[in-house]
């Protein structure tokens, strides 16, 4: 735990625990689905004896929720809790696909493609309603347009927000993937790439595309915060179905973080420069301009139609193996919003 959020212990933290001494049960508990544990993290009887979730730089309130230990105090020593960072959001469902995470944290749109694809995750909570995509060239560049980018190498990590925002703007101008010479290359690979000159636009991902522009003074050649989908936190059918007891507590602990992130966002942002190694001026930027963490937890409607914009998307770049019907199947299925109603409405 840093420095930083030892000084700061939220009072919600203190009044949740007094709250589960006194009631003897878990608040917001899923009684479905999770068995009945005792009043306190101390003596705490839980459905798995493991949990293992990830963090990433893209997803602040992973962030604070590790940094403070909230969920290890919640569930005490009865339960080990393991941290895995994800570099993407493709690698975060590839860690829930293999069950090496439990609870992962992705674009809305990766999520989708995932579970088109036969991967058992849903989403359990909304992190943040982000512009964290753009369409990014080097500070000297002649590509003025995203009609420009026809014939050029373009960086992009398919299975992410920016390769669908990518084939999103392509789409504006008439163009599709197979116009763009494409770098499957990871989101800070493709910074790498940029500002070697080895491609000549990458579709780019915050942290590290506000670093690019402050650093190298790249630029943001194309910007629409429509083509951006929400920030999901996924889990897998078999933690929410078996473990809910736990899931529960992961979500009641991003709910924490969201209040506190909310009245501290200059600790918020120094936390993200401390974890992606990157300037102050940098983090703030994207927790400021590029966040919008004052958005509802609980997934539904707004989520879904935003992912029905992009799942025409999906279909067309052939990423989905069951087609359209696969994609459907998928949004009509991909909520559980159990667990982040209970947690927002206690």
């Amino acid at each position: 735990m840093s420095t930083l959020s030892r000084r700061i212990v939220p009072a919600t933290a203190i009044a949740g625990a007094m709250m589960l001494l006194l009631s003897g049960c878990l608040s917001g508990e899923n009684a479905s689905s999770a068995p009945a544990a005792a009043g306190s993290a101390e003596g705490a009887e839980w459905s798995t004896d493991s949990l293992s979730l990830d963090f990433a730089t893209y997803n602040p309130l992973s962030l604070i929720v590790r940094d403070q230990g909230l969920i290890e105090e919640a569930l005490g020593d009865g339960v080990t809790v393991e941290w895995v960072q994800s570099a993407g959001s493709n690698k975060a469902n590839e860690f829930l696909r293999a069950g090496s995470i439990d609870v992962g944290s992705t674009a809305g749109s990766a999520a989708l493609l995932a579970r088109a694809n036969g991967s058992p995750i849903k989403v359990i909570d909304i992190y943040s309603q982000p512009e964290w995509s753009a369409l990014v060239v080097p500070a000297d560049s002649d590509i003025t347009s995203v009609a420009d980018l026809a014939g050029k190498s373009v960086a992009a990590t398919p299975g992410t927000d920016p390769y669908f925002f990518l084939l999103q703007a392509l789409e504006t101008e008439g163009l599709g993937i197979g116009d763009v010479q494409l770098q499957n290359l990871q989101h800070a690979d493709g910074r790498a790439a940029l500002e070697a000159g080895s491609v000549d636009a990458w579709a780019g991902l915050d942290p590290i595309m506000a670093g690019a522009e402050a650093e190298s003074g790249a630029k943001l050649l194309y910007r629409n915060v429509d083509f951006n989908s929400y920030g999901f936190l996924n889990a897998t059918e078999d933690f929410i179905d078996n473990h809910g007891d736990v899931a529960q507590v992961v979500v009641d602990a991003y709910e924490e973080a969201r209040a506190w992130a909310l009245e501290n966002p200059e600790e918020t942002a120094a936390l993200l420069a401390e974890v992606a190694g990157i300037n102050p001026s940098v983090a703030s930027t994207v927790i400021t301009e590029r966040s919008n963490l004052d958005v509802s937890g609980v997934p539904g409607d707004d989520q879904l139609a935003v992912l029905e914009v992009i799942a025409p998307v999906l279909v067309d770049s052939d990423a989905v193996q069951g087609g359209d019907q696969a994609v459907q199947d998928a949004l009509e299925s991909i909520v559980h919003d159990e667990f982040a109603r209970a947690a927002t409405s206690s």
